[in-house]
């Protein structure tokens, strides 16, 4: 009988010590690492987005880190293709070990993720026009108008979120939920799984964040900050939404003093963090807790 490929999902929020925990065992496992983390997928911010070191990823294989140019929007269903390629090219006989913070990263793969066609450019942009002005009330009525399952489940008027919904269903004639709604397949049926979330006590987090950010700043975020500015690509790319380019380019621009960035960029974070883990409590209640890998 044939044993079933093994496979190990490592999520948590920003600064839990995924990378470190999937490197330990992709060492003792003979593993691929996949990054599962939808700003590390991205190039030019290998720190700023902290990214595994070069030194690290000559340790283990590591797959999707930094294969993404910054000029481009890429969404989950790209992402779950560009993981299935992957998993088809390794040696079946290699544990794969999925590590990152993006939950529907990690719920796409379970569960599978609707197959949306591509939105123009345009269409998301005239959307984004449209609500800028607008209230998180105004945002949802519009939405409620257009697709009042989506809005219902949204709740909060994040405009990321919302301008995705208006702009599939301008696009496509459909709405998104019903997109959402459709059949669908994750890519680990069959697979023998170890789920776990890094669920490190919020003091411990919150040094952890604040020590890597103060490293990033003087390690190299600055000047990868200036290279991604020199792109002069659209700032409503995901990859400049990234915390601490913003940040950093005020720095840059003269608007606050390097501790301002840093302590903003800091706080920035821990907000990040605070979400993840309301979105891991609440869709992955059943995965295993442990704390700081290491710690």
């Amino acid at each position: 009988m044939t044993s079933r490929r093994r496979v190990v999902l490592i999520a948590g929020p920003t600064a839990s010590g995924k990378s470190a925990l999937a490197l330990v065992l992709a060492q003792q496992q003979d593993g691929t690492i996949i990054n599962a983390d939808a700003m590390q997928i991205y190039d030019t911010l290998r720190v700023v987005t902290a990214r595994p070191s070069e030194d690290e990823t000559s340790l283990a294989d590591h797959r999707l880190y930094g294969t993404v140019p910054a000029s481009v929007r890429f969404s989950t269903g790209q992402w779950l293709s560009a993981v299935r390629a992957e998993m088809e090219s390794i040696d079946p006989s290699r544990p794969l070990i999925f590590v990152g913070g993006t939950g529907l990263y990690f719920d796409s793969l379970l569960n599978g993720f609707a197959d949306i066609p591509e939105v123009p450019a345009e269409v998301t942009l005239q959307v984004q026009q449209e609500i800028q002005d607008l209230d998180g009330a105004q945002r949802l009525a519009l939405l409620r108008q257009e697709d009042a399952v989506t809005a219902e489940r949204l709740k909060v008027a994040d405009p990321q979120r919302l301008t995705r919904a208006l702009a599939v269903k301008r696009a496509t004639g459909r709405t998104l939920s019903s997109f959402q709604d459709s059949p669908q397949a994750g890519l680990l049926d069959g697979f023998d799984i170890d789920r776990m979330v890094l669920d490190p006590d919020r003091a411990v987090l919150r040094t952890r964040i604040a020590l890597r950010f103060e490293q990033m700043f003087s390690g190299g975020a600055v000047d990868e900050v200036r290279a991604l500015r020199a792109l002069d690509i659209d700032p409503a790319l995901p990859v400049m939404k990234a915390i601490g380019v913003r940040e950093i380019g005020d720095w840059l621009d003269g608007v606050q003093g390097r501790d301002e960035a840093i302590t903003l960029a800091t706080i920035a974070t821990h907000q990040y963090a605070k979400r993840q883990r309301t979105w891991f409590r609440n869709r992955f209640a059943d995965w295993p807790r442990r704390g700081i890998a290491g710690a």
